[in-house]
């Protein structure tokens, strides 16, 4: 079973960026299609954005488009989350997801539909 490893978390101020990472146990890594939940105290677990095994193709919710920017670097078994002019209420706990599927033709934002997931990295954004 792949295992994942999330990292870059951390507090910062409104405005400022963080670039969180996943690193997949397994080279079989580029073959998942992966993405980033979110979840804060009290709210629903929230898809933010999915990238295919590819690279090729990538999905974002509106609210992180333009400040958010998920890639992909198979040959080191890690994808990355670059997160610009970060708000308030981008304030979660973030968790990696890889699904079997490789995501080419559909990348679903479903949390059902994903496989194996990271243990999760606190993001607090003060105003």
């Amino acid at each position: 079973q792949v295992q994942l490893v999330e990292s870059g978390g951390g507090l910062v101020q409104a405005g400022g960026s963080l670039r969180l990472a996943c690193t997949a146990s397994e080279r079989t890594f580029s073959s998942y299609a992966v993405s980033w939940f979110r979840q804060a105290p009290g709210k629903e677990r929230e898809f933010v954005v999915a990238i295919s095994g590819s690279g090729r193709r990538t999905r974002y919710i509106d609210s992180v488009k333009g400040r958010f920017t998920i890639s992909r670097d198979n040959a080191k078994n890690t994808m990355y989350l670059q997160m610009n002019n970060l708000k308030p209420e981008d304030t979660a706990a973030y968790s990696c997801a890889a699904s079997r599927s490789r995501g080419e033709i559909i990348l679903h934002s479903d949390p059902l539909d994903y496989d194996y997931w990271g243990q999760g990295t606190q993001v607090t954004v003060s105003s």
